[in-house]
């Protein structure tokens, strides 16, 4: 590996690394941030929808940014406004504030991942790219366990604000990096974006969340609660409209009707829901209720990215031998059992009794389902298309959690007690088997003879959500 190719991997492991760190971070913070800014759950759940917002409405134009303004430039302006972002909600005198300032950090982490990959892509020739991703995938899978780690740590010994002003070390690193890469000349030809599809897709899901979140205190016969509803459905409703209709869609519809992609994305929104609601109440509870420290409750969920990180690669190899069906219907069943078990949880908390063995089979329910989940989505679309269908996949389970965080409130109800924490893991468990019965009526082990492998940097692309996916083998014919 050469000077140059060795510093254009370690710009995309850190700039990923920033985003996934922040994704990792942020839940064991909550209850700290709303002790102290008021707003309770509700601004819990702004505080990580204000983020998926943005970041779910964005992703899948943020490749196109970069082919047209540069790699480096996208790369540099992502760093800059995440940067930014996060010193603005270090600083949040109110709640509002920290909420704002989470929609511009969603927004410039949107740049930093597929600009990352791209950048990998544009830089290694064929043979080494594979290696380079994998050495992409292990450094930031990293960020999966520090993030809850740093995040109790700085919580219990500082304050929350740090979790947010220590990316500003990262950036700071990767900008000095950065300044080392250019970006070759353009090509001279023009690409479009569609920007007025993600506006009606920020739009429709911003209304529905709001709308979501309020639900609760105002009810639905308010009518800032349903006018937005209301107005979201709309922009949703046009938003799928336009992209059936214009030339250059950022969300071709026409790959919904490839059996497994259009099923394994649903698959994908419902086990991606169930995921979101369990790792968000799962520390809220235990600091909440159950009166964990920060750091305690960010050591309990540890297990299942272990688990996640250990054995994803050994079930994506089974899953290249056998097919993915069998994987996506038991892992999101497995994924389900251990959120029943959950159910133990009473007054007061036993973690090791009533809460570690769910966490444990959770844990190994996402690591039977991850691998295979992509392998089977990405094994059905055209090479060429991978990218936009690993964004796709991407941007589907980012808007399954934003959806699943905004009815938080209407599951659990007004008070986080062992009541509410008992009806938020039954719906987790509910989503996700229901994810696995999807998987065993919908998906496919067949694929075309003699079909060319998934490029490894589309695989990498759908690994920015909740735990990294393992290496991928081309599937077999059965």
């Amino acid at each position: 590996m050469s000077g140059h190719e060795r510093t254009v991997l370690w710009v995309a492991v850190l700039a990923s690394f920033v985003a996934f760190l922040d994704g990792s971070i942020v839940n064991v913070a909550l209850p700290a941030m709303a002790r102290e800014l008021g707003g309770g759950i509700t601004t819990q759940q702004w505080v990580l929808d204000g983020y998926l917002l943005t970041l779910g409405s964005l992703i899948m134009v943020a490749g196109s940014l970069s082919d047209i303004f540069g790699r480096v430039r996208i790369l540099r302006i992502g760093l800059i406004f995440f940067g930014i972002a996060s010193l603005l909600c270090a600083a949040a005198p109110t709640g509002a504030v920290l909420i704002a300032a989470r929609l511009l950090q969603g927004a410039a982490a949107a740049l930093l991942v597929p600009s990352s990959l791209a950048l990998i892509t544009s830089t290694f020739q064929e043979g080494p790219r594979a290696r380079a991703i994998g050495n992409w995938t292990g450094w930031t899978g990293t960020a999966f366990v520090a993030g809850p780690l740093l995040g109790g740590l700085l919580v219990d010994t500082v304050s929350w604000r740090l979790v947010f002003a220590i990316n500003v070390l990262p950036i700071t690193l990767t900008m000095l990096l950065l300044a080392r890469l250019h970006d070759p000349a353009g090509d001279g030809t023009r690409r479009s974006i569609d920007i007025p599809g993600a506006l009606l897709a920020a739009f429709g899901l911003g209304g529905t969340v709001f709308a979501l979140i309020f639900q609760h205190e105002r009810g639905w016969g308010d009518p800032i609660v349903y006018v937005p509803f209301v107005a979201g459905l709309a922009c949703l409703a046009a938003f799928i409209r336009r992209e059936a209709r214009i030339p250059h869609p950022m969300m071709p519809l026409h790959l919904f009707r490839e059996r497994n992609f259009g099923i394994g994305n649903l698959a994908t929104a419902t086990f991606y829901a169930g995921i979101t609601l369990g790792t968000f109440i799962i520390p809220v509870f235990l600091q909440e209720a159950a009166g964990f420290t920060a750091f305690a409750a960010g050591m309990a969920t540890i297990p299942l990215t272990l688990m996640s990180l250990a054995l994803s690669a050994f079930f994506g190899t089974l899953s290249g031998k056998y097919g993915p069906r069998l994987f996506m219907s038991v892992g999101p069943v497995i994924g389900g059992i251990g959120f029943l078990l959950m159910l133990a949880a009473e007054d007061p908390v036993d973690y090791w009794r009533q809460i570690l063995p769910g966490v444990v089979v959770f844990g190994l329910g996402l690591a039977v389902t991850v691998a295979p989940l992509t392998a089977a989505i990405l094994g059905a679309v055209d090479p060429a298309q991978s990218g936009i269908g690993s964004a796709i996949n991407n941007a589907v389970s980012r808007v399954a959690g934003l959806l699943a965080i905004a009815a938080v409130g209407l599951i659990a109800g007004p008070v986080l007690d062992y009541t509410a924490f008992h009806r938020v893991v039954w719906v987790a468990a509910l989503l996700m088997i229901g994810s696995g019965i999807v998987s065993a009526l919908g998906i496919s082990n067949a694929r075309p003879a003699g079909a060319p492998p998934v490029p490894p940097e589309a695989t990498a692309a759908c690994h920015d959500r909740v735990v990294p996916d393992g290496p991928l083998p081309g599937l077999h014919h059965t």
